[in-house]
């Protein structure tokens, strides 16, 4: 029986996905504290300010929560399958694509194209951008050479 590699590397993208979210969320905006959600357009300058981001941060939180959970969900699936591969390296490249996506695509949207908030966000749209795209880009090219070399 050929054994398959895409639930296992879908299950770990999609937990990347959502680790990745975790991580910016936790580290950036709670522990930093370089940005929230909507910083960019309503700069935290008051209470009101403050619980406004406070708010879409924590739906952000509850997004990102409901893609980890998905995630666990499809590899609790794909590990009782017989079929599937569970290699470390489908687990770690695809946990990698997926928080490296997480990062282009919130990068590019966020940071980019709506200005909703910046890395650094007392600098502005700045280097700091563009090292989170590059650092996403690096995360994917990475985790893109785990599940595509051969055995």
């Amino acid at each position: 029986m050929k054994r398959r590699a895409h639930p296992a590397i879908a299950a770990a993208l999609t937990l990347g996905i959502g680790l990745g979210g975790f991580f910016d969320g936790i580290v950036f905006h709670q522990i930093l504290q370089l940005h929230n959600m909507l910083s960019g357009w309503l700069p935290v300058t008051d209470l009101v300010s403050a619980k406004v981001n406070m708010v879409w941060d924590g739906l952000f939180h509850g997004g990102v929560w409901a893609i980890t959970m998905t995630g666990v969900i499809l590899l609790w699936r794909a590990g009782k399958r017989t079929d599937v591969a569970m290699d470390d390296r489908f687990l770690v490249g695809g946990f990698l694509l997926g928080w490296g996506l997480f990062n282009v695509v919130e990068g590019v949207i966020d940071h980019h194209l709506l200005g909703l908030h910046h890395v650094v966000e007392a600098l502005g749209r700045s280097i700091w951008d563009l090292v989170f795209l590059a650092w996403g880009f690096g995360m994917i090219a990475v985790g893109w050479l785990l599940v595509r070399r051969p055995h």
